[in-house]
């Protein structure tokens, strides 16, 4: 199952396609991750070094419920290169959510702060002040709209949106588009009411957000790589129906 969600491999770096609902690393004890399946995976493959297990680098993360494209490094000296681009923001994210709202701008910019508790494993918009505080930035283009009708009459409208993540916090996305009047659909978490209801009227069970392109530039032979995939959360169908 592992290698049909591998993009690419070299000797440098492996690309992969993380399903919603299994992290990407994980101390929890019988609790499959990202991390350790290609570990198994490359082990297996003999990729293992002196007996020792194959070096696998988490350069960045996905939430659980979230799928998309990952970068893993396979030697320390990627880890550090590719981990560099991240933070300097040469390492390109777009995402693809549904989300939900009465309107729609055409798109923007959302810049706020957030604060994370980790007792909660939730984040919180606040002022720029605010002890913790840290910034978060992304902007979206909305793609696709379509009005939703409830049983009750209740009307609400659905908006396919891109979205380029500029920064990374904790639950960024999902905090600063509920914050922005735009729920994402099956987000059980943080949406509003309305998101859902329709949530729940659709039967969604996995949040509407996939990490669907990723752009870097290749740590060792500094060759521009771009992936993308196609969401598997049928919710994503509805725009092309």
């Amino acid at each position: 199952m592992l290698k049909s969600r591998i993009l690419y491999e070299d000797n440098n770096i492996i690309v992969c396609h993380k399903p919603a609902g299994i992290a990407t690393q994980t101390a929890r004890v019988g609790q499959k991750d990202m991390f350790s399946e290609l570990t198994r995976y490359l082990a297996l493959a003999g990729k293992s070094c002196g007996g020792e297990a194959p070096y696998v680098g988490v350069v960045h993360r996905l939430d659980q419920p979230v799928e998309g494209i990952l970068v893993f490094a396979k030697d320390k000296a990627g880890a550090a290169a590719l981990g560099g681009q991240v933070a300097d923001n040469r390492m390109e994210k777009i995402y693809y959510a549904v989300v939900c709202g009465k309107k729609f701008p055409s798109g923007g910019e959302l810049v706020d702060y957030l604060v994370k508790d980790g007792r909660t494993n939730t984040s919180r918009l606040v002022q720029k002040g605010d002890k913790d505080a840290k910034i978060a930035r992304l902007s979206y283009e909305v793609q696709a709209e379509r009005e939703q009708y409830m049983p009750d009459r209740t009307k609400g409208k659905l908006a396919l949106v891109k979205i380029r993540l500029e920064t990374g916090r904790h639950h960024q996305i999902r905090v600063q588009m509920r914050g922005a009047g735009m729920s994402l659909l099956g987000d059980y978490k943080y949406a509003d009411e309305l998101a859902i209801k329709i949530s729940e009227q659709l039967k969604i069970k996995e949040i509407a957000l996939c990490a669907c392109e990723l752009s870097f530039s290749h740590p060792k032979t500094g060759e521009q790589m771009n992936f993308k995939i196609e969401p598997e959360n049928k919710v994503f169908q509805i725009f092309s129906e």
